[in-house]
């Protein structure tokens, strides 16, 4: 059964997005014919390689053995693996930004069944509450202290469960963490291991995420933002939690894409991995 609780309608129906999930991206701009193709590093083309061997396409979820053996390696993977350096004026500003922190982001890779993407948020930067249906990702920080909350769903929807915009949903908390680079490879999964999350930044960051498959409106994989309450916020007859377990658990209701988030998209101009297509 279903946990829900009937509230009244906040906002409008979410409005989705495109596949990346996050924000409309400009349209990509033509590498000019002057620019090289930069060679992989050995570390990104052994990443892309497995990746290729490990995620398999929508509705399956990654083996055991296989995210032990890519968490492995990013595990080991640095700025430099993407032709970054913690010396660049990102990541040592000389003074705060004003006003709303704007988070960009670069694809470093893509394809139907797996995406590798290098996001970058200033200090205080948030991306608010947001899912990956049907997805397994890896997560990396690859630099800087980053805030990170999850969640699961206590009692995951059906893919035939009619949308209800005005309820909000129980979901348990997975993660209240601060993390600093480096760090162990977090994985979360379709219904497991924190799959709708939130990044705030504590000093500049940047992450890699491999999302498998990627975010895709068409195959119904679009992305999806949340608002948590305290579970003390609604009454539940049907779960009775303590107060001390109550904290271990949120009301988690789905909004419109926030209004002042701002994320733009970057050409990614890294080394690129060797596809055999070029």
């Amino acid at each position: 059964m279903t946990i829900e609780a009937t509230v009244e309608p906040r906002r409008e129906p979410t409005a989705h997005v495109n596949r990346l999930g996050f924000a409309k991206r400009p349209t990509k701009r033509k590498r000019s014919k002057k620019a090289k193709k930069r060679a992989p590093t050995m570390a990104l083309q052994d990443l892309y390689v497995s990746c290729k061997e490990v995620f398999k396409g929508p509705g399956t979820v990654p083996l055991h053995q296989d995210v032990k053996r890519l968490c492995h390696m990013l595990d080991n993977m640095k700025l430099e693996d993407f032709g970054l350096s913690c010396k660049l004026k990102f990541f040592n500003p000389k003074a705060a930004v004003n006003g709303t922190p704007r988070v960009t982001y670069t694809i470093v890779y893509e394809c139907d069944k797996f995406s590798m993407c290098v996001f970058f948020l200033p200090a205080t930067a948030v991306i608010p509450l947001h899912n990956h249906p049907g997805m397994t990702v890896f997560s990396k920080l690859l630099m800087g202290t980053m805030h990170v909350k999850s969640y699961d769903w206590v009692d995951p929807p059906t893919t035939d469960e009619p949308d209800s915009p005005a309820q909000v949903r129980l979901a348990k908390l997975e993660a209240d963490s601060v993390f600093t680079a480096p760090c162990h490879t977090s994985v979360l999964y379709p219904t497991t291991g924190g799959n709708i999350h939130q990044f705030t930044a504590i000093t500049p960051c940047a992450f890699l995420d491999v999302l498998g498959p990627p975010y895709s409106n068409q195959d119904g994989r679009d992305c999806s933002y949340y608002k948590d309450f305290p579970y003390t916020a609604f009454p539940n007859g049907e779960m009775g939690l303590e107060e001390e377990e109550g904290d271990c658990y949120a009301w988690l209701e789905e909004i419109t894409m926030p209004e002042n988030l701002q994320m733009f998209v970057i050409e990614y101009l890294g080394p690129q991995v060797d596809d055999g297509c070029s």
